[in-house]
C-alpha cells in the first residue's frame, strides 16, 4: 500500500510536513475530542508535574520480543522524576527490516534533537538498524539484547550456545503470506526462559499481555549497524535464560559496549531498574 502521497515524513521543529488542519478536526471529532459535551479533564496538582529537562536527550525505548514496554515502567519513572522524556515505541514485531524502518519513521516524527536509543532483546537489533541512518542518536543501550553484524540473524545468535527446539518453546499461529508463522512462548518457556527470577505475580502479568514475534522477523539477516560507530552499554543479565551468559558477553565485547553485569534473567529492567536507569543515564551524559 502506498499512502507517500497523502503523507509525508516529518520532524517536530527540523523537518516539515503539511496536514490538512481540516482533516485533523475531523479525526478529533470522530474520536469524541471536539464535542462540547466531552467532559474536562481531572485537574493535575502542581506535585503530580513532572518538568522535562530539554538540554537532556530523549530517551527512546524500544521492546523485543513477547513483550510489550510495561517492563520499562519503573525505569521510565526513576528516567522521568529527573527530567528526561522518555517514549515508548511499539515494536510491530512483523519483520527485522520492516521494524527498522518504523523505527526510522518514529524518530523523524516524533523525537526532536539528541536521542538515546534503548533495545532489549530483539529491540536490540532494530535500534542499530534505525539509528544507522538518524544522526540525532547519539548513543545505544542495549539491555539482555542481539546486537547483530550486518547480515546475521537472530535465530543465528540464538542458538550461540545450543541448538534451539521450537516446538517446546512456542505456540505457533499460521497467518497469511509466505513462512508467516506468530510466535508465543509457551506458558512454561515464559515462566523458565522470559521471567525467571520473578514473582508468580509479575509473570502471569506480562504472560497474560505477551505479543508475538513473526519467524520471519527473526530469520531475517540484519541491515548496517550503529554500533560500528555510536558509543554503547550493555547490561547483561547472569541469570537469563533466553539469551545465555556468554552470548552476551560476546555481543557486548563485539560492540565495544560499556559493561554492567547484573544478576537478574532476561527482563533485567525489571530486577534492577535502579542499574538500568543509572546505565541509561551514563548513555545519556556522553551525548553532551
Amino acid at each position: 500500500m502506498n499512502i507517500s502521497s497523502a503523507f509525508s515524513r516529518t520532524k517536530l521543529g527540523r523537518r516539515t510536513g503539511i496536514v490538512a488542519a481540516t482533516s485533523v478536526a475531523a479525526m478529533l471529532a470522530l474520536a469524541g475530542c471536539a464535542t462540547a459535551a466531552t467532559p474536562a479533564p481531572a485537574a493535575v496538582t502542581e506535585s503530580a508535574v513532572v518538568e522535562i529537562d530539554p538540554s537532556k536527550p530523549t530517551i527512546v525505548v524500544v521492546h523485543g520480543a513477547w513483550s510489550d514496554a510495561s517492563p520499562f515502567n519503573e525505569v521510565r519513572d526513576i528516567l522521568g522524576a529527573d527530567g528526561y522524556n522518555v517514549v515508548n515505541f511499539a515494536n510491530p514485531l512483523r519483520s527485522l527490516s520492516g521494524d527498522t524502518d518504523y523505527l526510522e519513521s518514529f524518530l523523524e516524527t516524533r523525537t526532536e534533537g539528541p536521542v538515546v536509543l534503548v533495545g532489549h532483546s530483539y529491540g536490540g537489533a532494530v535500534i542499530g538498524g534505525a539509528a544507522a541512518s538518524d544522526p540525532d542518536v547519539k548513543a545505544l543501550v542495549y539491555i539482555n539484547a542481539f546486537v547483530p553484524e550486518a547480515g546475521e540473524t537472530i535465530l543465528e545468535l540464538s542458538s550461540k550456545a545450543g541448538p534451539v527446539d521450537a516446538e517446546a518453546l512456542f505456540d505457533m499461529a499460521p497467518f497469511t503470506g509466505d513462512h508467516n508463522v506468530d510466535l508465543y512462548l509457551k506458558k512454561d518457556a515464559f515462566a523458565g526462559g522470559f521471567t525467571n527470577g520473578l514473582s508468580d505475580a509479575q509473570t502471569a502479568t506480562y504472560f497474560a499481555s505477551q505479543r508475538p514475534i513473526t519467524y520471519a522477523a527473526l530469520s531475517e539477516p540484519a541491515g548496517d549497524q550503529a554500533w560500528k560507530t555510536l558509543p554503547s552499554w550493555y547490561i547483561a543479565g547472569t541469570e537469563d535464560h533466553s539469551i545465555d551468559i556468554s552470548t552476551q558477553l560476546f555481543l557486548a565485547e563485539r560492540a565495544g559496549s560499556t559493561l554492567t553485569e547484573v544478576k537478574a534473567g532476561h527482563l533485567s529492567m525489571v530486577a534492577e531498574a535502579g542499574k538500568t536507569a543509572d546505565v541509561i543515564k551514563d548513555a545519556a551524559t556522553s551525548t553532551k
